[in-house]
């Protein structure tokens, strides 16, 4: 399904595109369908959710910059229901701490996969690997107390 939006600038620096009410209902019964969405030639994967009476679908700052828009632009959007599973790519190194602590491993097995990609992205945004193993550490220690 395709149609046209303006890039709506909500703060400071989320943006986001409302979905007229007949393509989300194209898109299943769930409150928040997962979708493939298509700008200016990238695709990314993402989630329409009910947003102060409208539908909106979220655009990330990576989203916007390998889309080559932002803010103010109006762009055609094509979307498509995501059927694929959605999983998050666990590094290798951080699998290695959950799997030796079983209660950080079954909080972290029972997050959301929005929350493990939280997790996941700070770790993986380390620049240094002595970043990177104290985050690591970290992150079991809250996920073992049963926070993230």
């Amino acid at each position: 399904m395709k149609f046209r939006a303006i890039i709506e600038l909500s703060g400071k620096t989320a943006t986001g595109i409302q979905v007229p009410a007949e393509v989300v209902a194209h898109l299943g019964s769930s409150k928040r369908p997962p979708v493939h969405v298509t700008i200016n030639g990238h695709t990314y994967r993402s989630t329409v959710a009910p947003m102060g009476g409208v539908f909106m679908l979220p655009i990330s700052a990576e989203n916007r910059i390998l889309a080559h828009v932002s803010a103010g632009d109006e762009v055609e959007v094509e979307i498509e229901p995501d059927k694929e599973p959605r999983e998050v790519n666990v590094p290798p190194d951080f699998l290695e701490a959950l799997d030796r602590d079983a209660n950080a491993r079954r909080f972290f097995d029972e997050l959301s996969n929005s929350n493990k990609q939280r997790v996941v992205f700070s770790i993986e945004g380390a620049r240094t690997t002595e970043t990177r193993l104290r985050r690591i550490a970290k992150a079991v220690e809250t996920l073992r107390e049963g926070r993230i």
